[in-house]
Parts: structure tokens; sequence; C-alpha cells
């Protein structure tokens, strides 16, 4: 009994000593992990959140999804760190929406996360204005017009750089006070319209207008309802649109600093 033990016993210690030679196993990488915080003024519709991925250890790519569309990704100097831009559209359902994350390391190691934004509702105020009857039935003459303007300024806004053109904060493009804010209702000569894209702010006609970041100008041109109007992509899918200037200070195709004259402030387009 004593000698079979010992067999056993030799035995298994000879075949550990056999299947585990000197360095035949390098040392496994940990496994790829990744923590995600968001940053926002608030979770309404109209705002706009970063989220940041940090992961374990570098990645060479970074998926993101949010809202039913893709979010471009940039990272920082070590590739463990990544963040994105995330709209909130004035149409999204309240309550939790989760933003995807997928990174994917040099050996081709995954590690994947959602992410749960809790969408809280906001109430939108309407506002009234009068218009020149041509700006809320156009006519007939027009209407190829509009819907050309109207494909280009969408694809432009379903294009995404994947880079950031922007550094540090952003600036105000005139001095005075904001006076119509963002995603209001909008009713004109009396017929409901989509909501107030923009925010408009006090100014007088001729004042000049500012690039609030660094951007390349991907739109300089007259269009039927915004009037003279400059539209620069900042990066990762964030844009700046300025309407109904008097004037146009930049072409398509420059790369503009902040703090930049694109413009003079006007009343070009549909204008009260």
């Amino acid at each position: 009994m004593n000698r079979m033990r010992m067999m056993g016993r030799f035995t298994a210690i000879f075949f550990v000593m056999v299947a585990v030679p000197t360095g035949a196993m390098p040392p496994q990488e940990p496994p790829l992990t990744v923590e995600v915080r968001h940053y926002a003024r608030s979770l309404q519709p109209g705002e706009v959140v970063r989220v940041t991925a940090t992961f374990s250890r570098p990645v060479r790519a970074v998926r993101a999804d949010a809202f039913g569309s893709v979010v471009p990704f940039q990272p920082t100097s070590d590739q463990r760190i990544w963040s994105g831009l995330v709209g909130i559209d004035l149409d999204v359902e309240i309550g939790e929406h989760l933003v995807s994350i997928l990174g994917t390391s040099p050996d081709g190691t995954t590690a994947r996360t959602g992410h749960p934004l809790a969408v809280k509702s906001k109430e939108f105020a309407t506002r009234r204005l009068t218009v020149a009857p041509e700006y809320v039935t156009p006519p007939d003459e027009v209407i190829e017009r509009i819907q050309r303007e109207v494909a280009r300024t969408t694809k432009l806004f379903n294009t995404q750089t994947p880079i950031a053109h922007w550094r540090g904060a952003f600036l105000r493009p005139v001095t005075g006070e904001a006076t119509s804010a963002f995603g209001r209702r909008s009713v004109f000569n009396g017929q409901a319209r989509s909501p107030h894209s923009g925010a408009d702010f006090r100014a007088s006609k001729g004042t000049p207008v500012k690039a609030p970041n660094s951007g390349v100008v991907v739109l300089a041109n007259d269009l039927y309802f915004s009037g003279n109007c400059v539209i620069i992509d900042h990066g990762l899918g964030l844009y700046s649109f300025f309407a109904h200037l008097s004037r146009i200070g930049v072409a398509e195709g420059d790369r503009v600093a902040s703090g930049d004259i694109i413009g003079d402030v006007g009343a070009t387009g549909r204008v009260t």
C-alpha cells in the first residue's frame, strides 16, 4: 500500500514538472475592464453629455452607441481614457437610456458595458411670432430650393468628424444676453412649426460675430429660412450654427480659431 501511494505521488509530481517547464508560460494580461462616467449640466432634452470611458489598459478602438446613433470617441495620449459627446434630442423619451461602450485592446481582447442615462422631463415655453407670409407658406418656386438646403444641412449634421477641433471653454458669439432659448415651441402667424433649434442673442445689426471655439467652416451661404449663415464643425459631432447674418466673413473650408470674426449680426431669412 505504501509503495503504491509513493508511486502515485511520484508520478503526479513527475507530470507536473513536465507540464510546466521553466519559462514556457508567459505572464497573462489581467482582464480588460472599463469604468464609465458622464458629466452634464442636466440630463434633459436639448442638453449635451460628455461621456468618459476609462479602461484598465490601453485600447486601440472604442465603439459607442447612444439613442440609436454611433457616438465618436477620442482617446487621450495613453489610450486608456476615451471620451465623446452625447446629445439628448428634444423628442427623446423620458426614462433610462443606455450608452453602449465596446473597447478593443491591441491583442483583440474586448470590454463591453452599458452606462445608464436617466433622462428627465423638461417643459419648453411657446413663442408666438409674426413673420412675412412667404416664410410660413413658401411659394412653389422655392420649394425645391428649401428641399436641397434641408438635405445638405441634414447630411452635414449626420457627419461626425472623429477628432475634436475645439480647445478649452466655448465663448459667446456676441456679448449680448440670450433673448430666446433653444427648444421653444414656435408658432408663426398662428401656425405651429418646429421647435426653435437655436438661441437668440441681443445685439445691434452689424455687430461682429465670433467663432465660439476652433473648428472648420463647413457651410457659409444664404439659406431660405436661416438667411446668411455659417456652420462650424468643432469635431466629434459638435457643430455651431449662426443664422440671419448681415454679412458672411468666412468661406467653406476655412479653419477658424476661438474668437475669430465669422460675420456680422443681421436680420436675413425668417425673422420678426
